[in-house]
């Protein structure tokens, strides 16, 4: 436990988060405790994302607050353990996968889609930018968050509707056609990613179930936007229909052009993000979500 002020949790926060894990020699979760005065405290808790995924996050939350509230009241019993762990899904994961040198496993089988869509994929998005693409790159970079407006989420939502695909789709297509206009490209690779939990018994698990899609488009200039709809609708359904095989396999079988200066594959990618923690998580605790501005 540590002593802060309110006003510095922040930046104590900020410290803690930027610490890495050295997985040869610990566990990939931390957690500290934070007493801002006598009857208020936070508790961070810091995971390696090989530990845990975004939709483990409210799991999380509900299950620490479970075990904070028996102990405060000292009622309830303590819940079972999970019927499936996450050692058994990578074990079935491992044994439905198969290996890629088996021409009939699951493995190959998408393998083969994948080289197959990805065959003379661009080495990169050629994004203007205002100073030089590093030769390594930090990951460093900015935020920006703002709200659709209601009548923008509801044209979007009947575009969708009458065009036959979904609301993702829409905000694929709207965001290949504005990269290919400002890159001057029309092959353009955006990723994905996907929460990989297609069973309920994976609900409930705490791990890293996410994986990453590679979408390969092609934009051309002169065609309606609908058209170009129908086309993501085609590339999205097929790659979520290739889902299994893991993206760092992808990457080793293809062996793209590398650069430490750029993400293998595609640099752009477009996410819906999950639903965060919401009081529902805390049930009777009386706790809730701490706001952080990193710094």
């Amino acid at each position: 436990m540590e002593t802060v002020a309110a006003e510095g949790l922040d930046a104590e926060l900020t410290r803690l988060a930027a610490r890495g894990f050295d997985l040869t020699a610990e566990i990939p979760f931390r957690a500290l405790i934070f007493e801002l005065a006598a009857d208020d405290v936070a508790l961070a808790i810091v995971l390696h994302h090989i530990a845990a995924d975004g939709l483990s996050l409210p799991v999380l939350a509900r299950d620490v607050a479970a075990a904070y509230t028996r102990r405060r009241t000292g009622t309830g019993a303590a819940e079972a353990p999970l019927a499936v762990q996450y050692a058994d899904y990578a074990l079935w994961q491992r044994d439905r996968l198969g290996v890629a040198e088996d021409p009939d496993s699951l493995a190959a089988q998408q393998l083969g889609y994948w080289s197959h869509t990805l065959a003379g994929i661009p080495d990169q998005l050629d994004l203007p930018a205002d100073r030089p693409r590093p030769a390594v790159a930090t990951g460093r970079g900015a935020g920006y968050r703002f709200d659709l407006p209601a009548d923008l989420h509801a044209a979007i939502s009947e575009l969708a509707r009458a065009q036959g695909v979904s609301t993702f789709m829409v905000l694929h297509g709207a965001l290949a056609a504005l990269l290919a206009r400002i890159s001057g490209g029309d092959d353009i690779v955006i990723g994905t990613p996907v929460a990989g939990r297609g069973h309920r018994e994976l609900d409930d698990l705490i791990g890293m179930f996410v994986n990453t899609l590679v979408l390969r488009t092609q934009v051309a200039a002169d065609e309606p936007f609908t058209a170009l709809l129908q086309r993501v609708r085609a590339v999205d359904l097929g790659a979520f229909a290739h889902a299994d095989l893991p993206f760092e396999q992808l990457v080793e079988a293809l062996n793209p052009v590398r650069s430490q200066a750029r993400h293998p594959l595609f640099q752009v990618m477009l996410g819906r993000p999950t639903l965060g923690t919401s009081p529902s998580s805390y049930r009777n605790c009386p706790c809730g979500r701490v706001p952080w501005t990193r710094r």
